[in-house]
This record gives C-alpha cells, structure tokens and sequence, in this order.
C-alpha cells in the first residue's frame, strides 16, 4: 500500500465536490471519514474515524496501537519515548548478560578451543547485529515498529528457552572433564552442537528484530518539526546509550556472578525472564505511542532507481512527461502546480547519474520514477560510506567479548577478598558511559551549543570521528597490556601452567575503558546520524545500519583471525592465534595490525566526512510534507 502525497480522503474513496451550497452545508457538518484496511499477507490494517477539521490535532502519517489516527494532544512526545528506554535495559541485560559470558561457557562446557569459542561468539554476535537488518525492513515495509518488537522478544524468549533448557540437562552438554586435561576434553558434537546453535540462532533472531525497531520506534514519539522535538531526539539516543549500558552493568555483574557460581541455567533463565517481562512493561505503554505508518518496501525504490539510472534512455522527457510522473500517486490539478515547482527545489546536484532515472525516458513503466524517490535514494547512498567506516571500529570493539575476556581469565582477578569473574570486565566501560552520557547531554552539549551557536553543538559526524580516534588508542594499548601480560608469564615461569598470573587484571580494564568511551560517542552518534539524515520511509531501516555495522564488525573479527592464522602458520610454526594455551598466542602482533588499520580507516573516514553535507531542517520537512500530503 502506498501512503506517499495520498490525503485521508483520498484514502478513504470518498469523493468530494468543492463549491456551491451542499458542498457549504457540508462543510458545516460533523462527517466521520474512516479508512479501513487489514494485517494479512503483509498488507497493514488501519481502522481509523476522523472529525473534519481535526488534521491540525493529529500526527500525520501515524496511527495509534488500534490503527485510529494519532493525536498530538495524546500520543508521542518524552512519556512515550520513557517506555522504549525501559524496555531497552531489559532487553539488553538479557542480551549482554550471555553475549559478554558465552566465550566462557563455549569453552569451559562445551570444550570449544578458545580460537573457535571467540570465533562462535563473533559469529552468534554479528548474526545478531546484522539481523536487525531485516527487523528495520520489515518496520518500514510491511508492519510497525510496534509490531516487529512484539513479535522479535517472542522469538529471543523461544531461543532462551532452549539455551537454558540444555544448560540445565546434563545429557544435553558433553560429559564433564578435568580442566587439567583440556586437550582430552570432548567436544559438543551432533545433536548437542546443533541444539546449541539452534538456541543462539533464535535468539539471534529475536534480537536482531528487536535492535532493528526499538531505537526507531522510540525516535518517532519525537517531534522533529520543532527545535525543541529535535533537541528531545538528541537526548532520547544519548539516553538509549545509557539504558542500553544500564542493562549491561547488571549483565556483567549480577548475572555473569550467577552464571560462574550457581550454574548457566540460572543465567539462561534470567534471560528468558527478564525479556519476557519486557513485553508487558513495552505494553504498557501503547496508549501514548504513535506508530508510522509503512510505506512500502525501500528496497524496491533503491532497486527501481538504480535500475531506471542504467537502462533508461538517453531522451529528454517533455516537462509534461515529468510532472504526470512525477509522483506515482493520482494528483489533481491545484496541486500539480506545486509539485512542478517541489521538482527543481528536490533535484540535487550531488550523484548526478541517478537523475537519469526521471530525466531520461522510462526503458519500461516499470521503471518509473518520482524525483522524491530518486533524492531518497540519494539520502541512502550518501550515508553508506559512514557505515562502511565504522565497521573497523566495531571490529576492535568485538574484541571486549573473546580475547580480552580470555586474557583477563589467565591474569589474577582479586579485588580484596572478592574474586572478579572476568566476563565482568565490561563493567568498567559501563560505568563511564552511564557517568559521561548525561554529563555529556545536559553540561558538555549545551556548552558547546553556545560557543558554536547550532542547534546540535557537537556535529554527528564529529562526535563518530571521536569514536574512531578512540579505537585507536584502545587497540594500542592493548598491545602494549598483552606485551606486559606475557613477560610477566615467562618472568614467572607460568607460560605453560593454568594458574593465575601475577598480575592485576586492572591492566586490561584500560583498553576496555577507551573502548567503552568509543562506543558512547560512535554508537549515540550513529543512530542520531541515521536516523536524521534518512527519508522518512527508511528511517528504521537506516538506523538497523548502526548495528549492521556492529555486525559486519564481529564478522571481520572472524575473518581477520583467520586470514592471520593463514598467513602465519608456515615453516612449522604455530600460528599467531592458534591453540588452546593463550600464553603461546601472538596477540600483540593481532592488535598491533588492528591498530594500523583503524589509523587508515580513519583517513579514510575524514576524506567522507569533510565532503559530507547535511539535509537542511528545510529539506527534512519538504520531505515530510510530500511524503503524508
């Protein structure tokens, strides 16, 4: 279904004939306009009665959780948005709480080297990331946000479910072995290996529908026609950040306590819980929510214009051609005026070949396009080199859950009397993001707002840029922690013992702190980013792109090892990361390289940024207004 330039009237069938005096009688009279459609087979039901002359009262464009149009006196705005930052610590108390602890769990139950356990986790986490993908899809497309989280934490519950039914059957884990003689130990295989990663999967699933939704849906209760709606969104994702960190400080700590002293199937259930009572609380709040309605799929524009670029001819249309496709929606004649003039204001210099999608004659009607379709997919293509340029970043941050989690495991982790677990070590980043997110939104922004005298202060691309800058740092010192960390080994004579080294774990919590501070500054950035600078139809998925970028992240993590391994296991050597002692692992050359190729990235980051020029708040409201009439 198509909503783009359609009024309610239009929608609704109704026609209406202007002038005269039963057009006058009319108007004067009370008429209920309502529009009906179904959710079945990815066609979206609205059944919506509107008062004439209420359109000034009502969000246009969103509907309520019943489908009837949504208010601007009752739905929206920093109380709706309240729900999603709560429902985001659940969610990702029950994500972290397994994501930061699995590599521990991989290797000390189910007898996976530490190589393939920390290649397991990446792969479970980019899976999840990448996924959210599809969940921004489907938001866009076919339901509401609304819907796809619904639907997302029932999936994460089912995967949750199995993950905590094997953990606590031991017939379910592969007998249980000395750790003493690791090298003998049986490894999950078959049946146990595949309900193992059948569990993962669909929580993967469930999460990635739940990331590629929750920060849209919340984004959306916010008014961006205002400068004070638009200063509310800024602070909603700095605030995401911070529930989001809020949920992982109880993860690494609370939980991952449970799971390393009562058993996993505690942890497990404390997941299963906790994202089960998140559907309540996320309902809870359905009253005050108003949900954008979808527009059809985004990948077919992208698709429609890129193709329409390549094979439509090189033919001039006639200035008459161009203004009846214009738009695909029918316009009457009062507005086909506006719409000629809404063309040369929406046709941008920049990517000059797409033009050729409404300049030149259509190769087929299929091929027809609007010039707002062809500048949305302009908005797409310009954000995706600052996707592509984040992935190192998160790349370095995959490496907070496998090899600084085993490096932490061979050091001595006494804090006083307690024993740290070291799936905790994200504590540490935690605590600074949950310190520094407000600190940063009600002190440092607002002063920075009045040095540079704009709206936002500190740019979005500035605030990425930080991030990078940070990943570089922390990938340095993590060299030169895991330098320290083996001479302390070999000083010691412990390189082949299991027995804690002497030396803090604290040593490792400096690359976990400047990498928490990069992910702050990118993550808020990014999805504030996207978020604002997408078209209206593709906002969920544009801001699904954060986490994809999380994911390509993990994978390339994956990758790297391997291609390092590769490389390196020649003249009968051990490769640089290869076995199951870490002592006789080359990790510092791992991230000596990371760290170089985080300092080109960022070049290359800096090259696309300065060229990089925002919609103005103009355009965005353009944009608006010729989307919903």
């Amino acid at each position: 279904m198509r909503w783009e330039g359609t009024s309610l009237k239009e929608a609704t069938g109704r026609n209406f004939v202007e002038g005269g005096d039963r057009n006058k009688h009319l108007r004067r009279r009370q008429a209920t306009f309502a529009f009906t459609s179904f959710v079945k087979h990815g066609t979206v039901c609205i059944h919506a009665a509107l008062e004439e002359g209420c359109e000034g009262e009502r969000w246009i464009g969103y509907v309520d959780w019943r489908g009837r149009p949504a208010l601007r006196r009752k739905h929206g705005g920093m109380a709706a948005a309240s729900f999603v930052l709560v429902v985001e610590i659940m969610e990702n108390l029950a994500f972290l709480a397994n994501a930061s602890n699995l590599v521990t769990y991989l290797d000390g139950f189910m007898y996976f080297s530490p190589a393939r356990s920390a290649t397991t986790v990446t792969n479970f986490m980019g899976t999840a990331f990448l996924l959210a993908l599809l969940g921004g899809f489907l938001s866009d497309a076919f339901f509401t946000t609304y819907v796809i989280y619904l639907i997302s934490a029932l999936i994460e519950f089912s995967g949750l479910i199995i993950l905590t039914i094997q953990a606590r059957s031991p017939s379910l884990k592969p007998p249980p072995c000395a750790s003493a003689a690791l090298a003998s130990c049986q490894e999950a295989t078959g049946g146990k290996a595949a309900m193992l990663f059948i569990g993962l999967y669909l929580t993967a699933l469930g999460i990635g529908g739940i990331k590629g939704s929750l920060p849209a849906h919340g984004a959306e209760q916010l008014d961006e026609t205002t400068p004070e709606g638009r200063k509310q969104r800024s602070t909603f994702f700095n605030y995401f950040v911070f529930c989001l960190s809020c949920g992982g400080l109880i993860a690494v700590t609370f939980v991952v306590w449970v799971e390393d002293n009562k058993g996993w199937q505690w942890g497990f259930a404390i997941s299963t819980f906790t994202i089960l009572l998140s559907i309540p609380t996320f309902l809870s709040g359905s009253l005050l929510y108003r949900n954008k309605l979808p527009n059809g799929s985004p990948l077919t524009v992208i698709a429609k214009v890129f193709l329409a670029a390549i094979f439509n001819s090189s033919s001039t249309q006639s200035q008459s051609n161009v203004v009846v496709d214009l738009f695909t929606t029918p316009i009457n004649t009062n507005e086909a005026a506006k719409q000629t003039d809404d063309q040369s204001a929406l046709q941008s210099k920049e990517l000059k070949f797409l033009n050729r999608a409404v300049n030149c004659n259509p190769a087929h009607k299929a091929l027809i396009c609007s010039h707002k379709e062809v500048e949305e997919v302009k908005m797409v293509v310009k954000i995706l080199p600052i996707f592509l340029l984040t992935i190192m970043l998160n790349c370095c941050l995959a490496q907070l859950s496998t090899f600084s989690v085993q490096q932490a495991a061979t050091m001595d982790t006494r804090v006083g009397g307690l024993t740290v677990p070291p799936a905790s070590l994200p504590i540490f980043p935690v605590i600074f993001i949950m310190a520094l997110a407000p600190l940063y939104d009600h002190v440092i922004i607002p002063m920075v707002r009045k040095l540079t005298r704009t709206e936002t202060g500190i740019t979005h691309l500035q605030r990425i840029g930080i991030g990078l800058v940070l990943s570089i740092v922390a990938m340095v010192t993590a060299a030169l922690v895991e330098v320290k960390r083996k001479r302390v080994a070999e000083n010691s004579g412990l390189v082949d013992s299991i027995e804690p080294l002497p030396i803090s774990f604290f040593w490792v919590a400096l690359q976990y702190l400047f990498l928490g501070s990069a992910d702050l500054f990118t993550l808020a950035g990014l999805l504030e980013f996207f978020f604002t600078e997408a078209p209206a139809g593709m906002r969920s998925l544009a801001t699904s792109l954060s986490w994809v970028s999380l994911a390509m992240g993990y994978y390339l993590s994956s990758v790297l090892v391997s291609i390092v391994n590769r490389a390196t296991r020649h003249g009968g050597r051990q490769a640089w990361l290869e076995g199951r002692n870490l002592n006789h692992y080359h990790l510092e050359r791992f991230y000596w390289l990371m760290c170089g190729l985080s300092a080109v990235n960022f070049g290359h980051y800096l090259f696309w940024a300065i060229r990089y020029k925002y919609r103005s708040k103009e355009e965005r409201l353009n944009f608006e207004r010729l989307n919903y009439g």
